[in-house]
Formats: C-alpha cells, structure tokens, sequence
C-alpha cells in the first residue's frame, strides 16, 4: 500500500516539495527514547540496534517502503565524526534493516560540517549546503530508482533533506526518509 501523498501538507510544502516524498518514523524524540539513542550513538551500544529496527519494522508504512526500495542508503557521517564513534550508527541501522539492499557507496559525505545540534535551523541548512554528493561512478545505480534514506534522527531535517538534494539531482525518482525519532 502506497504512503498517500499530498496528506497533511502545508502551504509551502505544496509550493515548494521537499526533496524527500514521505519520511517516517518509529517514535518521538523524547524521553525514553531520546536517552536510548544518545547511548546507541555516543557510547557504542550498538546492541540497541536490533531492538531499534525491529521497532522501525512494527511502525505503518515501513515494511512496504524497504521492500519497494531499490537501495537503502545510510546518511554518510562525517570523517571526524566516524573517527571518533568508531561507527555509522545510519550503516548499522540500515544494515540491521535490509541487509541485502545496504548501499553504503552511492552518497558520500564530501564537506565536513559542525555538529548539527549547536546551530540553529537556518545555520544548519546553511552549513550543510553541498555537504553530500553521489559517487560520480554510481550514478547509473540511482537514476529512476526508489530508495530508503535511513539515519537515527531527525530534528530540522536539514541533514536528511541536503542529503536527499543529492540523491534527487543524481535522479532518484522516490526518496522515502526512515528514522527511529524525529522531533514533533
């Protein structure tokens, strides 16, 4: 069953569409869960990662979208950022979700940027402005298909949409966001 479009949308979504054509996610980003990712993402309890997905699996529209999913592509993190967690919280989740459809490669992370959660809105979307390509190599991969974007979080969106940006000029037709909370 398809995510029903043009639902819900405001006016300046119906102006100007997002890049992304649904995003769903499991829960809201508050206690419990807010702590619950915290500790996935910056102390290595890569052991909720199981929990989390089959939790994003019982959510409503999620199982029909990974299957219709061409590719399941993790939101690339930054070099430091990697270096320092020692994991892509985004590659374990998405991996942990469809394993066989996990394309790590297609969109890479080409700009380090300052954590997201120190900026405001308009800094975010500014800071993250050609953050993210697709590798020129791949791109046959992504013209005319639908793909998952996967990541824990979102809050502003500014990382998912430039994200998605990327992913829509190299000729993605369906862009579906998945995260585990997303802010109300």
């Amino acid at each position: 069953m398809p995510v029903p479009t043009g639902v819900g949308q405001c006016g300046a979504c119906i102006k100007a569409a997002p890049p992304l054509d649904a995003c769903l996610a499991a829960v809201s980003y508050a206690y419990p869960w807010s702590d619950l990712i915290a500790g996935y993402k910056f102390h290595n309890q890569t052991g909720l990662c199981h929990a989390f997905a089959l939790l994003l699996r019982s959510t409503p529209w999620v199982e029909p979208a990974l299957d219709a999913a061409d590719a399941v592509v993790p939101m690339p993190l930054a070099r430091a950022r990697l270096q320092t967690r020692g994991f892509n919280q985004a590659l374990v989740l998405a991996r942990q979700l469809a394993p066989d459809k996990t394309d790590a490669g297609l969109l890479l992370r080409i700009k380090d940027t300052p954590p997201q959660t120190s900026l405001q809105r308009d800094e975010r979307l500014d800071s993250l402005k050609d953050a993210f390509a697709v590798d020129p190599l791949r791109v046959a991969r992504i013209e005319g298909a639908r793909l998952v974007l996967v990541d824990d979080v979102m809050t502003s969106g500014a990382s998912m949409y430039a994200a998605a940006r990327a992913l829509r000029a190299a000729g993605a037709a369906h862009i579906t966001g998945l995260v585990i909370a997303r802010t109300e």
